[in-house]
């Protein structure tokens, strides 16, 4: 499985985020995209998961589901984090794992985010930390071989830092794909970089 972009291109509000973008990125492999704000880090992972419309160029996911989405085959981290308040936390994974088809159970996936003691409280208790998690754990509940991680350890402690980088390295190990943007490292050493903008 491999995820390629040729001379892809972003156009934002009538300006040019970036043009000529090219990256190809073998299953079992992860892409560190970084640059300086407004480089067009959170519009190459959108474009990716269908969120934002590709101005030029074209995007493919070879040995994927030929006729599914990329985005559909992926799983989406982005900023903000879809947590309904008046859910328990166990509800609202519930939630997504029906949404996306997922395989794996509820509490299962709880555990791995260290969120199982948790799931009968009402998700508007969270600290964001802990919503950050839980947005998290729809990665274990729901196997998809691509994963889209914006700034994926922002509002986390060292402890559920550590906790993400195990899980990617399995989601890796697996043949899985990664394309996280960040300011820093988050716990890849082996992750390629793809900088966006001027240096």
């Amino acid at each position: 499985m491999q995820l390629q972009a040729e001379n892809l291109a972003c156009r934002r509000g009538g300006r040019d985020v970036f043009t000529g973008l090219n990256f190809a990125l073998p299953g079992g492999e992860a892409l560190l995209v970084t640059g300086r704000n407004g480089a067009g880090k959170s519009s190459l992972l959108r474009m990716v998961a269908g969120l934002v419309r590709i101005a030029a160029g074209r995007l493919a996911l070879t040995g994927g589901e030929a006729d599914t989405p990329i985005g559909e085959q992926a799983h989406y981290l982005g900023h903000q984090d879809a947590v309904k308040g008046s859910l328990t936390v166990a509800e609202n994974l519930n939630f997504w794992t029906e949404f996306l088809g997922g395989a794996q159970p509820v509490m299962a996936a709880l555990e791995a985010v260290g969120l199982a003691p948790l799931a009968v409280l009402p998700a508007a208790y969270l600290s964001a930390g802990q919503r950050r998690r839980l947005s998290i754990a729809r990665l274990f509940a729901v196997k998809r071989p691509l994963w889209l991680l914006d700034e994926p350890t922002s509002t986390l402690d060292a402890a559920a830092q550590t906790r993400l980088a195990d899980m990617m390295r399995v989601h890796l190990a697996g043949g899985g794909m990664i394309v996280a943007a960040a300011h820093g490292a988050i716990g890849l050493d082996r992750a390629r970089e793809l900088r966006l903008g001027p240096a």
